[in-house]
This record gives structure tokens, C-alpha cells and sequence, in this order.
């Protein structure tokens, strides 16, 4: 099969709107997380999040087209005109021939949960004769996103959704991966993008008793793996890759970040929200992820954890990592303790800071963790509040979903 690289790179989150700005405050141990604007939360159990800041959608859309999508698309399209730019492609030089080899998964968990929540608040409450907006529809679907970005370029290869929770755009880079080394095309746009941070989403979540109370001190309310831990912090944003056949990206003199080699996907089978005590589904995904890649567990350096702060998520896949990782000293670290939860999202935003850390040779530090909870297995290496300079070969990306998903990914640093 053909081997994949990533050639490009593009970022809205919570800590930057730049890739530089983004992985700068990354290093820094910066939270992303503050009060929510969006809406009163008075009503709310939690009245925080982390939010994207100074968002600029005229930036990279033109006014007109603004209304057309919701902000999950506004967040595809200003991350993926990043990672364009940045792997220096120009579309608009290449032949129909040629944009038939450039696809499109981009992935979401919620798609466009605000314009639903605001049409059917209009419809309700208006005292006019009710009626819907004609980009209702196409505003809220979830493959919207990777339609504009396909019809925005001209990309004619394949396109398409991936929906699978939080492993929801693990999903679509793992998908897009297969997709070019199959030889079914040459050059792949991939990435997810949420803006879940609604009245629903954060009333839904506390109904669940899955967010973070700590509303006294919001920056420190995503503490992975503390024993004080008290929940998730939702975050929103969006994060881009550029995956590209090996040759192609070579012959066109391109800079590669990473090889991308290897995607394990698997289910719990076990519960709606929760996952197995053992991490059962998991370290089968962890596992698969390996085998793909056609190495041993001990040639891993880095996992970035799904560790959303929550006290059995957390415990379930520490328990899946002793499972496949034994007592080997890969460094495990946190980093939703500064993005907060992504949702659909956090996969490539993951994955954007899994290839930086191979770039610059240094793992992340996990913020807010005071104490390691007592009931972690004994023998794992996790980085806290400094970041650890090192060489790193390859790094293992987790993501976990309701309804049992798995995805993980393995980049490893290109070599050429």
C-alpha cells in the first residue's frame, strides 16, 4: 500500500486561531477555558467552557456567505483554508484530472446543533406567521461542512462525514488515510469542527452529570486523572489536516510534518455513555492501531489521551494502556486539560499537537492535575504540569465516543 504523509496543518481553538498561536499556548500550560458568552447560563449547572476567542469568520468568508452556514462550518472552512495554505497547494492551478484526486472527510459530532436550536426557538415564539429559514436544512446537517469545503476548492474526490461521537474526526483522518493509500486518491483534506457550546448541548451534558461544577475556578475544572476530577469541560473549534501519497507530496517538493501509519478502530459494546472498567475496546483499538502500523507497543514515546477528566472514563483508559503498554515508559499526557473537550473535534486538534511534538522533539504538559487518583494502575509514566523535551518517534492519538467508539492513531516522524 501506499504510504501517507501530512502536509499541511490548520487550527480554531479555544488557545489560538493559528497553528503558532495555538501550539504556543499549548507549551505554555495555558487553560482555554472561562465563562461562557454564548447564552445565560443562570438556569445551568455549569456556566463555563472552552470557547473559541476572536473569531473573525470575514477573515476567510465572504460576508454575504456568512449566513449560509453555521459555525461549525465557519470553523471547517477557516481551519481547512489554513491547512491548504500552509502545504502550499493551489487548486485553482490543477486540472479537473487532478482535483478528482483531492477529497474531503470532515468530521462532526453535533453539526449545526445552534442553528437547529434557534430555528425551533424563531418558529415557536415568533409572532409573525411561522416559517423556516430556506438554509435551515443545509446550515444544520453534519456532512454540510465537508460539502463547502469541497465545492469552496473545487476538490471533486471523495467526500463525506464521519460521525462517531468524540472519535469522530480520529474517524475521519483514520478514513482519509485508507482512502489514499488504497490509491483512491492522491491528496485528502481531513479534520472535524464543533460549536456545540448551546443551551441544549450544556443542558443535555448536565442532565448526564457529565460536566465539570467547578464554576469557582473554571481554568482548573479539567484536571485529567485527579482524584478530584468532577467532570468534562466542553470546548469547541476545529482542526485541519493535509494527508497526501508520499510520492505525490515529494515530486511536488511539499514539507512534511509526519508519516501518518497506522489507525485502529473498535467498540466497547458495553453501554450508551460509559465505558468498560477494563477498557476493554480501547486497548483492542490501541492494539489494532500497532498492528496497522506494523510495530511493537514499545516503539511508542507519546500517547495523547482521550482523558476528559471524568472518574471512570479516565480510570478505563489508563487501564486499557497498562493492558497494551505493560510497564513500558511511553509518556501519557492530557492535553483536553487545557483545550477542553472538543467533542467531534478533539481527534484533530489532538492530532495537530501529536505531529508538533514530533516537529520540536517535546511532549505537553497535562495542567491542574494535583494528585494522581489512587486507583491508577501503578507503572505509568504521565507528564504534569512541565513539559518533557525528547525525541519522538511515534505518538498514539486516543479518542473514545458515546455509544462505544473507538479510534487511535499512530504518526510517526517522517524519514526520508
Amino acid at each position: 500500500m501506499k504510504r501517507v504523509v501530512v502536509t499541511g496543518l490548520g487550527a480554531i481553538t479555544p488557545l489560538g486561531n493559528t497553528i503558532d498561536s495555538f501550539w504556543k499556548n499549548i507549551l505554555a500550560g495555558k487553560s482555554g477555558v472561562g465563562p461562557i458568552t454564548k447564552f445565560d447560563t443562570s438556569k445551568f449547572k455549569t456556566h463555563f467552557a472552552a470557547e473559541v476567542k476572536d473569531f473573525d469568520p470575514t477573515s476567510f468568508i465572504e460576508k454575504k456567505e456568512i449566513k449560509k452556514y453555521d459555525l461549525f462550518t465557519q470553523y471547517a472552512v477557516a481551519s481547512t483554508d489554513q491547512a491548504i495554505a500552509d502545504a502550499g497547494l493551489d487548486f485553482t492551478i490543477m486540472t479537473d484530472d487532478q482535483l478528482a484526486e483531492v477529497g474531503v472527510i470532515w468530521a462532526t459530532g453535533n453539526g449545526g446543533i445552534s442553528t437547529f436550536e434557534q430555528q425551533l426557538a424563531e418558529f415557536h415564539q415568533g409572532d409573525k406567521t411561522p416559517r423556516f429559514n430556506p438554509y435551515f436544512i443545509p446550515k444544520m446537517i453534519v456532512d454540510i461542512a465537508a460539502g463547502v469545503v469541497s465545492i469552496r476548492h473545487k476538490l471533486r474526490g471523495p467526500n463525506y462525514c464521519t460521525v462517531s461521537a468524540c472519535a469522530s474526526s480520529n474517524t475521519a483522518i483514520i478514513s482519509a488515510f485508507d482512502t489514499i493509500r488504497l490509491g483512491k486518491a492522491n491528496i485528502m483534506v481531513a479534520g472535524g469542527s464543533e460549536a456545540a457550546i448551546t443551551e441544549a448541548s450544556v443542558g443535555g451534558f448536565n442532565a448526564a452529570q457529565a460536566l465539570s461544577k467547578r464554576n469557582d475556578s473554571p481554568e482548573t475544572a479539567s484536571r485529567p486523572f485527579d482524584e478530584t476530577r468532577d467532570g468534562f469541560v466542553m470546548g469547541e473549534g476545529a482542526g485541519a489536516l493535509i494527508l497526501e501519497e508520499l510520492d505525490h507530496a515529494i515530486n511536488r517538493g511539499a514539507h512534511i510534518y509526519a508519516e501518518i501509519v497506522g489507525g485502529g478502530m473498535a467498540a466497547d459494546a458495553y453501554h450508551l455513555t460509559g465505558t468498560p472498567p477494563d477498557g476493554l475496546g480501547a486497548s483492542l483499538g490501541m492494539k489494532k492501531a500497532l498492528h496497522d502500523a506494523g510495530i511493537t507497543a514499545d516503539k511508542i514515546d507519546y500517547i495523547n489521551a482521550h482523558a476528559t477528566s471524568t472518574g471512570l472514563g479516565d480510570l478505563s483508559e489508563l487501564n486499557a494502556v497498562k493492558t497494551v503498554f505493560g510497564n513500558l515508559p511511553v509518556i501519557i499526557g492530557a492535553t483536553k486539560s487545557m483545550t477542553g473537550h472538543l467533542l467531534g473535534a478533539a481527534g484533530a486538534v489532538e492530532s495537530l499537537i501529536s505531529i508538533l511534538a514530533i516537529r520540536d522533539g517535546i511532549i505537553p504538559p497535562t495542567i491542574n492535575t494535583e494528585k494522581l487518583d489512587e486507583k491508577i494502575p501503578q507503572g505509568l509514566n504521565i507528564v504534569l504540569a512541565e513539559p518533557i523535551k525528547k525525541e519522538i518517534n511515534y505518538v498514539l492519538n486516543n479518542t473514545f465516543g458515546f455509544g462505544g467508539h473507538v479510534a487511535s492513531t499512530i504518526f510517526k516522524k517522517y524519514e526520508g
